[in-house]
């Protein structure tokens, strides 16, 4: 699928948040199997939704009317040697050149450059619970701006995903034809297998 899409998914929700709203959403993290080796990764699906971006260690933030951009994206540098066993990393070059962000950080930034923009804006769109990790850190920038003299902080916390689904549920041209492919895939996958089918065969056997 080409940024396009993903842009217009983007700019689809912005328009329902408004300006003086940010989103924020991170992506799913990497599960350990076990010792070191982990499960073959996949992203949430809202994250991918939004972004097309595969990778773990990443939040993304939307803020509607931002002069710098709407789009910014935090990653993961580039590391030859990660790399080697995790695969390839964007980094946050690679994240606007191939992924259409208008600002990209690492991730090891995201404590001093998200409260900033957080801190411009009235509304946050992110739903409590589904990460908790990411809960404590949010919480604490906005408790950290309640407490400075002078500094604004948010006045609404608003769940992110009743907005995000209700706007999945509307299919673009490319969204209806990929569901169509994935159909026809579907339905000759069946008849092969019914073609093998007969009495007494076992389901592992089709």
């Amino acid at each position: 699928m080409n940024n396009r899409e993903f842009v217009r998914r983007r700019h689809a929700l912005m328009r329902l948040m408004g300006k003086g709203a940010v989103a924020i959403l991170p992506a799913a993290p990497a599960r350990l199997r076990n010792r070191d080796v982990e499960y073959p990764y996949r992203q949430d699906s809202d994250f991918q939704y939004l972004t097309g971006f595969a990778e773990p260690e990443a939040v993304l933030v939307l803020v509607p009317g931002r002069e710098k951009g709407e789009f910014v994206l935090f990653c993961r540098d580039p590391d030859p040697t990660r790399e080697i066993w995790d695969g390839k990393r964007a980094g946050p070059v690679g994240a606007m050149q191939d992924y259409a962000a208008d600002e990209a950080f690492s991730i090891n930034d995201i404590d001093e450059i998200l409260p900033a923009i957080v801190e411009q804006c009235d509304r946050v769109y992110y739903t409590i619970g589904a990460h908790p990790e990411f809960d404590s850190k949010l919480i604490g920038w906005v408790t950290e701006l309640r407490s400075r003299g002078g500094a604004h902080a948010p006045e609404e916390f608003i769940a992110l995903d009743p907005l995000l689904h209700d706007l999945r549920l509307f299919k673009s041209r490319s969204e209806v034809s990929a569901l169509k492919k994935s159909i026809r895939i579907a339905v000759d996958a069946h008849k092969r297998a019914m073609a093998y089918c007969q009495p007494g065969i076992h389901e592992y056997e089709l």
